[in-house]
């Protein structure tokens, strides 16, 4: 599904020409009292309804751990509250997303030879190829905590690449210096959810 910018372009012009088209009918030296009345409620329906058109909701890649227990929730609420999210434990192209046990059920005791070698297995290269293509879709990072190095990389790859990334801390952590790097470092789902919110198209 395509970005709503359009949408909302589209009807800003509308606005606009209905507005000049209100003001030739209606010219405000010749107006009557009663017809400046009508026209300045026309004008407020006008400005109400144009405050009401956002830009268009975030393309969000949720960065975290398979372990965390809170990234299921958080793609929940970013759905709903309108976003568009890539979840790599369900992606689209890759069900059930990428484990390393699918190379190999021993990869926790590989040396180093193997690890650089399996990052090559074609499993692996699947699973690459699934989170690096939702990467460059997406235009909006969220880091979740706690997790590790896979989801730091990523959210590095977003913040190196200027693009918005926010980091979420839904429990007690040690705290990082270079998290300053990001957009944003929220506490609360709520408090996520608000940053993510589209600003008002003026």
């Amino acid at each position: 599904m395509k970005p709503t910018r359009n949408i909302a372009d589209n009807y800003r012009n509308s606005v606009s020409q209905n507005w000049a088209y209100i003001g030739a009918i209606f010219p405000e030296p010749n107006r009557t009292e009663s017809e400046h009345i009508g026209v300045s409620k026309i004008r407020g329906l006008f400005v109400t309804s144009h405050k009401l058109i956002r830009t268009p909701m975030a393309r969000i890649y949720v960065a975290s751990s398979w372990r965390n227990q809170y990234q299921p929730e958080v793609v929940t609420a970013l759905r709903k509250a309108g976003h568009q999210v890539y979840d790599f434990r369900n992606p689209e192209d890759n069900p059930g997303g990428f484990h390393w046990a699918d190379v190999d059920e021993n990869w926790q005791d590989w040396q180093p030879e193997e690890y650089i070698k399996n990052l090559s297995h074609p499993v692996a290269e699947k699973g690459f190829k699934a989170d690096r293509d939702a990467m460059l879709w997406a235009d909006t990072c969220v880091l979740v905590l706690p997790c590790g190095r896979s989801a730091h990389t990523e959210a590095g790859w977003f913040a190196g690449r200027g693009l918005k990334t926010f980091v979420y801390i839904p429990e007690k952590q040690e705290p990082e210096l270079m998290y300053k790097l990001f957009d944003e470092v929220v506490g609360s789902l709520e408090e996520l959810v608000e940053c993510l919110r589209p600003a008002i198209a003026l």
